[in-house]
């Protein structure tokens, strides 16, 4: 079966003014992260990717511009079940004011039972786009062969969402996994198992030096901003 490289879309305006975005229209890559975006087809150069998947929303779509620019031949296609998850209420709001909500200790440490006010809940997000990521690997398997490599530019939660479910991690878990913008998780897949052979590279270790305030212990709703 196919391999899928997963990128998180570049650093955008809301992650660096600490807003969950969700699916707030208008939120677009910041000037790092049209850097990062700018980057990607370089680092991407010598796989033969097959297709180019892209949540609907305009960071992603942003972030893999300049790889299809550089890929001519390639033609995006829209997923909605790999878009941002429907934080409902939530949408807009700073991440700092939402840190006091009841719900956020749910979302923290018991994900799998957290749905966000006017939105989704958290497992309907996973389930979603593991469906998506199946049918996909269908597609491509017949369409290009079981040794095609192709491409999903999503969200946060999203590919967090997905690894748990390629390693076998219950959704309560999947916090645990942090993806910084513009960074790629690849994942084999397989007739009996996925196999994850990249997780959150960026091919940048900034984001691992010591800062003067330290991270706290709360997973970053939505991803984090990635490296100051």
């Amino acid at each position: 079966m196919p391999t899928l490289i997963l990128v998180r879309h570049g650093r955008s305006t809301a992650n660096t003014s600490g807003v969950l975005a969700g699916r707030t229209p208008g939120v677009a890559l910041d000037e790092r992260g049209a850097a990062q975006a700018a980057a990607l087809p370089g680092r991407l150069a010598e796989l033969p990717i097959s297709e180019v998947v892209t949540s609907p929303l305009q960071r992603c779509e942003e972030t893999i511009r300049p790889l299809l620019e550089a890929r001519p031949e390639l033609r995006p296609h829209t997923e909605e079940r790999i878009s941002e998850c429907d934080y409902g209420d939530w949408s807009g709001r700073k991440l700092a004011e939402l840190m006091d909500e009841p719900l956020m200790q749910v979302v923290q440490a018991h994900p799998s039972a957290a749905a966000f006010p006017g939105g989704e809940s958290m497992r309907a997000m996973q389930t979603r786009a593991a469906e998506a990521v199946r049918e996909w690997n269908a597609r491509v398997e017949a369409d290009h062969g079981a040794d095609a490599v192709y491409l999903m530019c999503s969200h946060g939660d999203i590919i967090k969402s997905l690894v748990a479910d390629a390693l076998g991690l219950h959704l309560d878990l999947f916090q645990r996994v942090s993806v910084d913008p513009c960074s790629i998780t690849a994942i084999r897949y397989t007739r009996l198992r996925p196999f994850l052979v990249r997780l959150g590279d960026t091919g940048d270790f900034a984001s691992l030096a010591p800062r003067e305030e330290a991270p706290g212990e709360e997973a970053a709703v939505g991803g984090g901003a990635g490296a100051p």
